[in-house]
């Protein structure tokens, strides 16, 4: 069963923009030797919304190809277009990832019963696990309880669900509409053990690509039931948590990987670099949590 540390993994790119492989290969090998679970890419964090069809294929390509069944490989696949997710779920089936995560369609806000049909259609055409993901934030489509529980009743290979809505709320209700073999992962860092109390597995993490050692330390505790060193993880890592969201993700994430020294800070249009009194910030929590000097 997928659980633990899932890391939302970022998209390295060179100075010109293009793809750069062997940093992808490199931070594959960093994660598993920090202990993460699981490597999510082609997610939000690792600017999907960028990438073009050809790109996207690649970046799932090396992941699954250089993991090697070492770790397991989430390739994201969602689209607004349900032909254009199939497809690329279809693709990351072909190649050997584990999961596809798929985001709810954003801007056209579907109903829930199109959501409904979006997912069953996928799920029903291509033989891979499905993880959905919520992000209302994001998207402008929240997937309600109820559907997500109509789908994986409905659908042998929807597993599970990414759930960002933040509403706790939403997410205990869910829970109680589906049964112990669902998989539960927090989408947002400072909510991981709330969400983890409600049956979560693990998470989907930002915070994972800088402190993949304590998120999954974070979870790990829970799951083996050492409750307060979950807890005082969790409170822990809430000021570099909420200094990864100073601006819109990936931008401070990335930027932390290249003050680490790990990648180059190379960002796709529209995402910019961040702000110099906000790089400032962000260098203060870094260097709060020994991640500089």
């Amino acid at each position: 069963m997928l659980k633990g540390s899932i890391v939302a993994l970022v998209t390295p790119f060179n100075s010109d923009g293009q793809l750069n492989e062997e940093k992808l290969k490199f931070l594959i090998d960093w994660h598993l030797k920090k202990g993460t679970d699981g490597i999510l890419v082609c997610g939000t964090t690792g600017e999907s919304a960028t990438l073009n069809h050809a790109e996207h294929k690649r970046v799932v390509e090396i992941a699954v190809a250089h993991a090697n069944k070492r770790i397991p490989i989430l390739a994201g696949c969602g689209s607004n277009s349900t032909r254009e997710a199939l497809s690329l779920t279809a693709y990351a089936k072909d190649v050997g990832a584990d999961y596809s995560l798929i985001i709810t369609p954003y801007y056209n806000k579907p109903t829930q019963e199109g959501l409904y049909q979006h997912y069953k259609k996928i799920a029903d055409s291509v033989d891979i696990p499905i993880i959905i993901y919520n992000v209302p934030s994001r998207t402008g489509s929240n997937i309600l309880p109820s559907t997500v529980a109509r789908l994986y009743n409905d659908c042998k290979n929807i597993v599970g669900v990414k759930e960002a809505s933040g509403s706790l709320d939403q997410i205990t209700k869910l829970m109680t509409l589906v049964d112990d073999k669902f998989l539960l992962f927090s989408g947002s860092d400072e909510t991981i053990l709330p969400v983890l109390s409600l049956g979560g597995v693990g998470v989907i993490s930002v915070i994972a690509n800088i402190m993949p050692k304590e998120t999954h330390d974070l979870v790990d505790n829970f799951l083996k039931g050492n409750f307060k060193q979950a807890k005082n993880m969790q409170l822990y890592l809430y000021d570099m948590v909420k200094a990864l969201f100073i601006e819109t993700n990936p931008i401070p994430v990335k930027s932390s990987l290249g003050l680490m020294g790990l990648i180059e800070v190379n960002l796709r249009l529209p995402l910019w670099r961040l702000s110099e009194d906000n790089l400032s910030k962000l260098q203060v929590v870094l260097k709060k949590y020994k991640l500089i000097s």
